[in-house]
């Protein structure tokens, strides 16, 4: 695989101000003295610094949660687990499996009694009344190794009365259809969530913008057509695991494979507060995790390891999920049906869209509402449109839950979209580069919701991307039995957060002049620790090898919501940011006011205070960030310098008319891009090989362009899996039928296209760090359409459902005739 980089990034609006280091005033001259040449515009921020975490993990040093040793107290849990998609329990009998010799403990839903969930709180711990899905826990073996923890389970007798499965999210719809959670008008959820009580409708997003009816008169050209997207497995390298210890002073301890230890203290504390437990007794520990791309996301079966370890008190309990359950008990990408209506003028001018959704959220929508709400928000895509009306609805169905995945549904609604829109350019015999210039979101324009754009460089990136693919120059193969075809897109999406949603940092010096940064961010190889350690390193003049970034402990970390979203560069880089100033200003109070110094004068560079006025003066941070600055009276000023920093997003509101979405301001900003594929299809097979692929993206700021690259390959390759490889398989009955990656396929490194350019675009975020914003999810976002495009470029045939595995095209074909 060819992997370059197109262009120079260049910072556009974000300048290097006070905060990166420089001197903060001066003129060329002060107090008679020649100022020293200033410091270069960025030290650490924009290069392409090593891994703070890369020596641990290429050693195979670093800890995951399966590695840590609990020593011979250590438990084992198996889960008991129902085999139909919806029935009722009847009876749950444990006594054959408590005579197991080693078995300590035998759970069941009659224990704990509290539903949880994030959003929503929609399910139990372990089932009560009924199951709604395969795989559903219903009772679990604590004992002292895993095999008779497996062997007992097996005994554990459950009596069952099955009932009708609803697999089909349109068909949950029907008023006739069986109703899946009866109590759905009782369950707690957050103000913007709109279940609708008495159906299978766990939420409601509608979002409305000008007069849609007035829009479709003005058209002189509207397509009505459905895209069907299909469920999703995340494939994580590490799968799902924890560790439960509750010790005798009554301090619950659970080590997780997590993106979100803190908003998993939370749930915890509330599921088992019924036992007395509340949150200053709940710890959560999170070393390294090995991919998580949103199934470690929120609270899924690590409540289980916080529950169990109650009821040993005094032991831990681990509870690690095979492959199988990685695939059919944790979240799933949810399917839609995605109904499209675009009303067009001849130029190309897009006048309205009509936009339905119907996600298949599974049995517990807990968290997948929340990504039902966000693209009911966004689902214009990046275009200007005057007249809008989306309908994203959050169905139930007897399928495991759904929830986040990378993309968080902008990659399912822009499959549609940008398959629609090359639809529509085609019968205007406009140019399909050229309809995507033209109606391309700019910043200041109004969003659907009200609010308005940021800045951007979508049409920089749709130039850079159409130009780097060779948009509009054809290429042909050397074996005629084969077809190329090219495909260019456009991409956007917002973090989807609470309005409330914080970060947080400490950082703290040591004898040395090092540092410690802590954070509850996680870093699931996007590099979260490198770009933390770079920013304090920004402003502190410390290099990024010199800084150590912990991993989460809720106990001595400080709070951040959860890693989703793309919004930790951002969110938690300002914390960081902050707390690196707040140091930094520590350190020039102390100066000043021992060393009698113009506060003024003071910058950092190279470890070291130096002054404007007094070239020769340098204090090294190793010599007083801990023991202090001896006054002339030798008395000691100072001690330990500590930093913190705090970021939430102040603006936000998710508060709004749930008619029509006005009044609100949702999302904090969007990140834009443009991407196109080249590729070559086998007529006879319907094989697929990617040539090339091209992405453009504004993130503002690459703080490390390396891992901004790095993000761009592996997004471009998960999206590239799930439009052409990965397939999942249900029965009738609703059972996973290929829980594994025999069946189940994902890409090799054969698979990987022959060219990958990343283009990073910087048009600075007004309140990023350094002007930086998201992009890690951004970049598998167009891949499923680029490649429809591409097919029909190069075959003249329109797929409208995923995934586009050869033998869907080989049929298509031989269909088309």
């Amino acid at each position: 695989m060819s992997h370059r980089t197109l262009g120079k990034e260049e910072t556009r609006g974000n300048g290097a101000g006070k905060d990166a280091g420089t001197p903060r005033s001066g003129d060329g001259l002060s107090g008679g003295h020649p100022l020293p040449p200033p410091p270069p515009a960025h030290r650490y921020i924009g290069k392409s610094v090593l891994r703070t975490d890369g020596w641990e993990k290429v050693t195979g040093a670093a800890k995951f949660v399966d590695d840590i040793e609990f020593g011979p107290s250590l438990l084992h849990a198996y889960v008991v687990e129902s085999p139909y998609a919806h029935a009722e329990i009847v009876r749950v009998d444990t006594a054959e499996a408590e005579k197991v010799p080693g078995v300590v403990k035998v759970v069941t839903g009659r224990d704990f009694t509290q539903k949880f969930g994030l959003y929503m709180k929609d399910r139990y711990i372990f089932a009560r009344d009924r199951v709604r899905f395969v795989g559903e826990q219903v009772a679990a073996v604590i004992a002292c190794d895993p095999k008779t923890a497996m062997r007992a389970a097996k005994l554990v007798k459950v009596e069952y009365k099955e009932l009708p499965p609803v697999l089909d999210p349109v068909k949950a719809l029907d008023k006739k259809s069986v109703l899946l959670h009866p109590e759905l008008g009782e369950y707690p959820h957050v103000p913007w969530f709109f279940p609708k009580a008495g159906t299978n409708v766990a939420h409601w997003r509608k979002t409305r913008k000008g007069d849609v009816e007035k829009g479709f008169k003005e058209a002189d050209l509207i397509l009505e057509d459905t895209y069907t997207v299909p469920r999703y497995a995340h494939c994580a390298i590490e799968v799902h695991g924890a560790v439960g210890l509750y010790d005798a002073a009554g301090r619950l301890t659970v080590w997780t494979a997590s993106q979100s230890p803190f908003t998993q203290r939370h749930g915890f504390a509330q599921a088992l507060a019924p036992l007395g437990i509340s949150h200053k007794d709940v710890r959560v520990v999170t070393p390294y995790i090995g991919g998580g791309f949103g199934g470690k996301a929120g609270v899924s079966m690590e409540i289980i390891g916080a529950a169990l370890a109650t009821t040993v008190q005094g032991h831990p309990v681990k509870v690690m999920w095979s492959r199988a359950q990685e695939f059919y008990n944790t979240y799933q990408r949810q399917g839609v049906v995605a109904k499209l209506k675009l009303g067009v003028r001849k130029d190309g001018t897009i006048t309205a869209l009509e936009h339905t959704l119907y996600w298949d959220a599974g049995a517990y929508v807990e968290y997948g509402a929340n990504v039902v709400n966000a693209v009911g928000l966004s689902a214009t895509g990046p275009y200007r449109v005057d007249n809008v009306k989306i309908d994203s609805v959050c169905v139930y169905t007897n399928l495991p839950p759904g929830g986040p995945y990378r993309g968080f549904g902008y990659s399912e609604f822009g499959f549609g979209l940008e398959s629609h829109i090359n639809r529509m350019a085609a019968e205007l015999k406009i140019d399909p580069v050229d309809f995507r210039r033209r109606n391309a979101i700019k910043g200041g324009d109004t969003l659907c919701y009200g609010a308005h754009m940021n800045p951007c460089g979508l049409d920089e990136a749709i130039e850079k991307a159409a130009k780097e693919i060779g948009w509009g120059k054809k290429t042909k193969p050397k074996d005629p039995r084969k077809a190329r075809g090219k495909g260019v897109v456009c991409f956007w999406k917002a973090p989807a957060m609470p309005p409330n949603a914080s970060s947080s940092a400490f950082l703290k010096f040591n004898e040395d002049g090092s540092l410690n940064v802590l954070i509850s961010g996680m870093d699931m190889g996007q590099g979260l620790l490198t770009i933390c350690a770079q920013i304090a390193a920004e402003i502190l003049s410390v290099p990024p090898a010199k800084i150590r970034v912990e991993t989460p402990d809720t106990d001595r970390n400080p709070y951040e919501w959860q890693t989703v979203g793309s919004h930790v560069t951002w969110g938690c880089g300002n914390a960081v940011k902050k707390a690196a100033i707040d140091a930094r200003e520590q350190i020039f109070d102390l100066v000043q006011r021992t060393l009698n110094l113009e506060r003024d004068t003071l910058y950092l560079e190279d470890e070291k205070v130096k002054c404007r006025t007094q070239p020769d003066f340098g204090l090294a941070f190793k010599d007083f960030v801990i023991a202090g600055i001896e006054a002339e009276d030798h008395t000691f000023k100072g001690g330990p310098v500590m930093g913190r920093g705090m970021f939430m997003p102040e603006f936000t509101s998710a508060i709004s008319d749930p008619e029509t979405s006005q009044g609100g301001h949702p999302n904090v900003h969007y990140t834009t891009g443009a991407a196109g594929v080249e590729i070559e299809i086998d007529r006879e097979t319907g094989k697929v090989k990617v040539l090339k692929a091209v992405l453009a993206v504004d993130l503002g700021k690459a703080i490390n362009p390396d891992l901004c690259r790095s993000q761009v390959t592996g997004g471009l390759l998960q999206g590239l899996a799930t439009v052409l490889y990965e397939d999942m398989r249900f029965s009738e009955k609703g059972k996973l039928l290929n829980a594994n990656f025999s069946d189940y396929k994902i890409p090799t490194a054969l698979d990987v296209p022959d060219e990958i350019v990343p283009i990073l675009i910087e048009v600075a975020q007004p309140d990023g760090p350094f002007g930086a914003r998201g992009v890690g999810e951004h970049t598998m976002i167009p891949a499923a359409s680029m490649i429809a495009n591409a097919v029909e470029d190069a075959l003249g045939i329109r797929i409208k459902s995923m995934p586009i595995t050869a033998e869907k095209i080989a049929l298509a074909l031989k269909k088309a005739g």
